[in-house]
């Protein structure tokens, strides 16, 4: 039986930050949020023994690789850190995590800190778009067209059309959730903006459609962002629980997981799922390997999901992938607020990357954060009652990587 990993806290940067506006070297932003992870958590950096990092491409957007090094920038008492960085596109911060789950798993370590990061607002829309190209099958797939991916996206709700036909009006629905929960996260990129269902529903000019049924409003942010989480072996978490004379059942910990694999180019995954139940086949198994390592028969044992909404379209996927509804059938869970909160499975109480932001490396952190936060009852604003099961969705590439976390609590 593997061992348990917890989750002893966390700490995300404002999503609507532009650091370069702010004249902000990303070694400054890490030491933000390990300083705020341990001063949130009342532990000293001597109890982290391996760190973590999950960024996509600073490389392109920053000039800068080896950011593991920027741990000792935070702290002279990292001096000696083994640390390592993880890329999977925008799964890259929930590979980083697993990686420390393994680790943690094994008895290497007992402490492990995660950090995901991107700064994105380096560049312009057209070059960043092109950036994110390389998360796709560049040459075949990203080269020499504007902004790629909303047009990768935009055949994944083609596909659903052809197969069990799809309103946009239900693709406008969900982001009007996640905007509107958005609102409530003190955190998010999007809380102050103003977003209407009206606005989603028809195309103009403040409103173009980028690619097949995606427009603007079904598109995650351009953000700058970091987060960081503490996992700790049941041993540690024990001994922490008892010096805080808090109930180690009270921690949330990480109880199942699935990760996956699926081909490269958006067609082969499409030729991959021909004749099957799901559109991505792949991602399907990721989320019922999480159910089983959990121990969980399926959705209805979930109290929310955090999932990745890179576009509306993703997010359509997910509901009936995760079991909300029989594939095609998503628009019923919308139509009937299922996924609202306050419904019996919400979805991205934060407000997911349409409204709480998408710094791509460390999106996967900031669902593993969220999900802490529901289980810990501490999602200030935008609190799920009675969480015990939440579960994390994180996709990289147009559906290539895929990563679920189930975090509970006992």
């Amino acid at each position: 039986m593997a061992r348990k990993v917890y989750i002893l806290g966390g700490c995300q940067t404002d999503f609507a930050r532009n650091w370069k506006k702010e004249d902000k070297h990303m070694s400054e932003v890490f030491k933000e949020v390990i300083n705020g992870v341990i001063q949130e958590t009342q532990l000293e950096p001597s109890d982290i023994e391996v760190a973590h990092v999950g960024n996509f491409a600073a490389e392109l957007y920053c000039m800068q690789g080896q950011l593991g090094a920027f741990f000792l920038e935070a702290d002279p008492a990292f001096y000696g850190l083994p640390t390592s960085r993880h890329e999977a596109a925008c799964a890259s911060g929930s590979i980083a995590a697993l990686a420390a789950t393994a680790e943690i798993e094994a008895g290497r370590y007992q402490v492990a800190c995660v950090v995901g990061v991107e700064q994105m607002k380096t560049v312009s829309p057209k070059v960043g778009g092109d950036y994110l190209g390389t998360a796709a099958w560049y040459e075949q797939e990203a080269k020499d067209i504007e902004l790629p991916f909303p047009k990768l996206f935009g055949r994944l709700g083609d596909v659903y059309d052809e197969r069990y036909g799809l309103k946009y009006e239900h693709l406008a629905a969900i982001s009007k959730i996640n905007y509107d929960n958005a609102k409530r996260n003190p955190l998010a990129q999007t809380r102050a903006w103003y977003a209407e269902k009206e606005l989603n529903v028809l195309e103009n000019p403040e409103n173009p459609t980028i690619g097949g049924k995606i427009r603007l409003s079904d598109c995650s942010q351009i953000t700058d962002g970091a987060v960081a989480v503490l996992l700790a072996s049941e041993e540690f978490a024990t001994n922490y629980a008892n010096r805080r004379n808090l109930a180690l059942a009270d921690i949330p910990y990480i109880k199942g997981w699935g990760h996956h694999t699926a081909p490269f180019r958006f067609d082969d995954k499409l030729e991959e799922s021909k004749g099957q139940r799901y559109v991505f086949p792949h991602v399907r198994a990721t989320i019922t390997d999480a159910f089983k390592r959990a121990g969980i028969a399926d959705v209805s044992e979930l109290d929310g999901i955090e999932t990745h909404d890179c576009f509306t379209t993703s997010e359509y996927m997910a509901i009936d992938h995760f079991g909300i509804t029989e594939p095609g059938e998503s628009w019923k869970a919308i139509e009937e607020g299922v996924i609202e909160i306050g419904g019996k499975t919400p979805i991205n109480p934060s407000g997911g990357l349409i409204g709480a932001g998408h710094p791509v490396g460390a999106t996967g952190v900031r669902q593993l954060l969220d999900a802490q936060r529901q289980v810990a009852r501490t999602a200030e604003g935008y609190q799920v009652e009675g969480v015990n099961n939440f579960a994390t969705l994180n996709i990289g590439g147009s559906g290539t990587t895929s990563v679920s976390f189930i975090v509970s609590r006992d």
